[in-house]
């Protein structure tokens, strides 16, 4: 089994530390964000869901062309011009004295869309046989700094606001493109495109063999972004827990989380045994989301919820990203994972979009039961591509767990 080389290690963990704060900007204000919103002089049910999701439809839009761009100008300067966008939104959003305000600094962060180019500047540092234990890193990577997010938004928030936490978003990214300059190496060329075009990457989208990946990280993005418009509420309305305080749930479960993940993710060895890990995370998921609408007020059956809920999802964001290295074609690997981010922020937005109609139609309660239906969706999706996808491949999947 071939071993990182110092190179490969120190790409993939240095990119990994730009990429996670990022997106740990990004999550941090999901913990809390419903709670203030309805605050908002214009607020409403869908507006609330569609701030929380739309950022995805602008990475959507807009991942492509950036990273089409990067393969022009180089992957750090198009990294730095999505950074400094990102930025920009997050000022937008904490200078607004409106929900509307706030949709359009979203949406501005989501167009500052470095998932193409990322991946492509990971590409580019890291040997061809290693690229999935490099995926594999980052991804853990992502899923770390969502855990951290969870346990630090509320307390954060308690201190500065939802301004402040949009404010520190800028500045992460600020601090982001500075450890981009200073210890991402540069590569000396690119050494394959970082997005193909939009025709290559909608073929991946048809794909049979990456439609079980790309739905699932479609469903699950889905599914997180639509519980986050109703579970602050939750915590707050039933258990009369305010938003300091969200922390004293989201720590012992994000530290189960985390112990669940690192059990679990260096089993999934084979693409047989790491497929049915996803069909268990899907029923995890369903199961997590119907403990949240029928928890009522008893803290504990909220808690094992939880538990359950946020498990499943980090062991998925840990995990899929080297399932996606590994099953795409070799000469297509950048078309699939432009296909496999379209799908994750698609995800997203629609995520906003439905929990922002049952929280208007259905109350918290319903936003929970509404997302727990959706997994019956989900499921036949996994189970169904699984067996295909058995038909044509067997045998051990190296490099599908990352190692140091």
């Amino acid at each position: 089994m071939n071993k990182l080389s110092p190179l490969d290690r120190r790409s993939a963990l240095t990119l990994a530390c730009v990429i996670s704060l990022r997106l740990f900007g990004l999550f941090l204000i999901m913990p809390v964000f419903s709670l203030y919103a309805q605050q908002m002089p214009d607020a409403t049910p869908l507006l609330i869901g569609l701030a929380l999701g739309v950022y995805g439809l602008g990475q959507v839009l807009l991942q492509i062309p950036l990273g089409l761009l990067s393969d022009r100008i180089g992957r750090k300067p198009a990294i730095t011009l999505g950074l400094l966008v990102f930025a920009v939104g997050g000022g937008v959003a904490a200078l607004s004295h409106s929900l509307l305000g706030i949709v359009i600094g979203r949406a501005l962060q989501g167009m500052g869309a470095v998932a193409g180019a990322g991946t492509a500047l990971a590409a580019d540092l890291t040997r061809h046989e290693n690229r999935s234990k490099v995926m594999g890193i980052i991804g853990v990577s992502i899923g770390m700094a969502f855990l951290l997010a969870l346990i630090l938004g509320p307390p954060l928030e308690a201190v500065a606001g939802l301004p402040g936490l949009f404010a520190a978003t800028s500045l992460l990214a600020l601090a982001a493109l500075v450890l981009l300059w200073l210890i991402v190496p540069t590569p000396a060329q690119a050494s394959a495109p970082a997005a193909a075009t939009f025709a290559s990457v909608l073929s991946m989208l048809r794909d049979g063999r990456m439609l079980v990946l790309n739905g699932s990280v479609f469903f699950l993005h889905m599914l997180l972004t639509a519980s986050f418009v109703g579970l602050p509420l939750l915590l707050a309305d039933r258990l009369h827990l305010p938003a300091s305080r969200h922390w004293e749930l989201y720590l012992p479960v994000m530290v189960i989380a985390a112990f669940v993940m690192g059990a679990f993710l260096h089993r999934m060895r084979d693409l047989a045994q790491s497929l049915r890990m996803v069909a268990v995370c899907v029923v995890a998921t369903g199961l997590g989301l119907l403990g949240f609408g029928w928890s009522g007020d008893h803290v504990a059956v909220l808690g094992v919820a939880a538990a359950v809920f946020f498990s499943a999802f980090n062991l998925l964001e840990a995990a899929l990203p080297s399932l996606v290295s590994q099953l795409a074609p070799g000469a297509r690997r950048g078309a699939a994972m432009g296909a496999y981010s379209t799908s994750q922020f698609l995800g997203a937005f629609v995520g906003g979009a439905v929990g922002g109609i049952a929280l208007g139609r259905l109350g918290p309660d319903g936003v929970f039961l509404c997302a727990a239906t959706l997994t019956l969706l989900w499921l036949p999706l996994v189970l169904v591509g699984a067996r295909r996808i058995g038909q044509v491949d067997a045998g051990p999947m190296a490099g599908a767990v990352p190692e140091a």
